[in-house]
């Protein structure tokens, strides 16, 4: 018979052999701590080209809350989707969404585990980011473009430190078209118009210690470019989107 999970963690992964393993660890123990044992851990290996895949292989066999996903590389969006609808499939009450490369905190996640019966949907907010200064600016085009396309005012629309109520995130993403090259600020556009409470909390972040970027220079341009054009199309959408959502959340009971 088939049971929920209180908890699933998704981590999409790419050339982190650095540190995955040490990343892994800790957001193992921090999720066993949280869902008492019983939740699990989503990494997804996205094509990965140096060691990270044998790790993770290694991890898994060694931890049966520790579930690897290999596909070929298709970028981060695309592998946070495939992340996103396994912790659905898994029945997940919450699903959080933390990257591999360790620049969060994990005792953080606590602060919005914590607050999580107040929200269907708690964003970390990076307070004090440790990027480049190309990558901020990006954010705040981003904030801008936002507020411009869908009247909603967003702190940090893609931030990578997110808890969402399971059954919440699957009536979104049955809307989110699964191509799209940055589905998070899809999800925080659809949550902050379907008129719920987004909570952004200060959590720390870190500088990068091992790896490194992988979209830099023009390749970061044209995915911003991508990103623009994907929103803008979006639009055409939204009302009809947000109708299924409401309608979802009506039969499903969520306020």
């Amino acid at each position: 018979m088939h049971s929920s999970i209180p908890l699933a963690i998704v981590m999409p992964a790419y050339n982190e052999q650095g540190c995955i393993a040490s990343v892994v660890t800790r957001w193992l123990n921090e999720l066993r701590q949280l869902s008492g044992g019983l939740g699990r851990l989503v990494v997804v290996n996205d094509g990965s080209k140096d060691k990270t895949p044998q790790i993770l292989d290694e991890l898994a066999a060694s931890n049966p809350d520790l579930i690897v996903v290999h596909q070929q590389n298709g970028g981060h969006g695309r592998a946070l989707r495939t992340a996103y609808d396994k912790a659905v499939a898994l029945d997940a009450e919450w699903v959080f969404h933390v990257d591999s490369d360790d620049q969060f905190v994990c005792a953080d996640l606590e602060a919005l585990w914590a607050r999580r019966g107040e929200s269907h949907f708690l964003l970390g907010y990076r307070a004090n980011r440790h990027d480049a200064f190309h990558r901020l600016i990006i954010t705040r085009i981003l904030r801008a473009l936002t507020l411009i396309f869908f009247g909603s005012y967003l702190k940090d629309s893609n931030v990578p430190f997110r808890l969402i109520r399971g059954a919440y995130l699957k009536l979104l993403l049955n809307v989110v078209p699964a191509t799209v090259f940055a589905p998070n600020i899809f999800l925080s556009v659809l949550a902050a118009r379907d008129r719920q409470k987004l909570m952004f909390l200060p959590v720390q972040h870190k500088e990068r210690e091992t790896g490194k970027v992988s979209i830099v220079r023009w390749r970061l341009i044209k995915a911003c470019l991508r990103c623009v054009r994907e929103l803008f199309e979006f639009r055409v959408t939204l009302r009809a989107s947000l109708q299924k959502i409401r309608d979802g959340r009506a039969q499903l009971g969520l306020a």
